[in-house]
């Protein structure tokens, strides 16, 4: 027994600089942005120490600029967030549509060629975020490829417009964040049994079949694992609805970063901040939930 205490006392020692660092670097910056939503905004910029709750209240709601009395909901914000998590869980579903058969193929390889396709995957990460979006933005925008070679066949007389859309930021998010999802699906597949496959065909199952009762419900750990990856930080994209967008397609941390900057309302991008944070701690918290009672159902 006390060989184990001491054993258990050197595991929270060696842990001390790692939870340092945890409590310095990310709790203390959160508790600060907290302690921000509650304050009132400074004259030009900062925040003043008087506590108040309008942070938070005109996170839904707004007055009427000649009667404060008068209030109704804040339909920016509403719409922002909609289309936030509207986005968000669009660019997922295409990130796992097209991510699954991605996955699929480098999964049914060779294995001395896996790594070649797992490594031309990973290319885009090596690559500034910002010039990847660059890159989307000369395909889509009015002179750009997509356009150019429509106007060439004589598909359409004027461009389309593309840019500044939701359909230029979900494109762009879905390019991001497909690697993503096509990691943990490759995971969940390399670590997957072809003898069940194999059995499912014997049994005359047909491909559809055999695909939902026997491979989906094998790599659906894959699939959860890169929901979270790509919802996560897509729910909080900045840089790619920033340029995609233009400024028309606005998304929650834009809206954040305009409170803190041209807004000079710091309580208010804190409590917008912190919105987004209970929105993706809630997705996670649903998500342990779920895991627990599937493992719970299989005992």
């Amino acid at each position: 027994m006390e060989a184990a205490r001491e054993s258990h006392a050197w595991k929270w020692l060696l842990c001390t600089p790692a939870l340092i660092v945890l409590v310095l670097a990310a709790s203390g910056p959160l508790l600060i942005v907290a302690v921000y939503s509650f304050l009132s905004p400074g004259h030009m910029g900062g925040v003043a120490w008087e506590f108040t709750t309008e942070a938070w209240f005109r996170v839904f709601w707004r007055r009427d600029i000649f009667d404060p009395e008068v209030v109704t909901w804040n339909e920016a914000h509403l719409t922002i967030f909609w289309r936030s998590v509207s986005l968000s869980f669009q660019t997922t579903v295409i990130c796992a549509l097209l991510g699954f058969p991605t996955a699929w193929f480098i999964a049914t390889r060779p294995a001395n060629t896996r790594a070649i396709w797992l490594f031309m995957i990973t290319i885009p990460f090596w690559t500034n975020l910002l010039i990847r979006t660059f890159a989307i933005q000369e395909v889509i925008r009015n002179n750009g490829t997509i356009n150019t070679l429509l106007i060439r066949l004589g598909v359409i007389d004027q461009p389309i417009q593309m840019m500044f859309t939701d359909f230029a930021v979900l494109l762009g998010m879905a390019y991001v964040f497909l690697p993503l999802m096509v990691l943990p699906l490759y995971a969940a597949m390399d670590k997957l049994d072809f003898r069940l496959v194999e059995a499912g065909y014997d049994l005359y199952a047909s491909r559809i079949k055999v695909l939902w009762y026997v491979i989906l419900p094998l790599v659906k750990p894959g699939f959860i694992a890169g929901s979270i990856l790509v919802f996560i930080p897509a729910i909080g994209a900045y840089v790619t609805p920033r340029v995609l967008g233009g400024g028309r397609t606005m998304m929650l941390g834009n809206l954040i970063a305009l409170q803190f900057g041209q807004g000079r309302n710091w309580p208010l991008g804190a409590a917008l901040a912190m919105l987004l944070l209970i929105i993706v701690v809630t997705a996670l918290v649903l998500y342990l939930r779920w895991v627990n009672r599937e493992e719970a159902a299989r005992g």
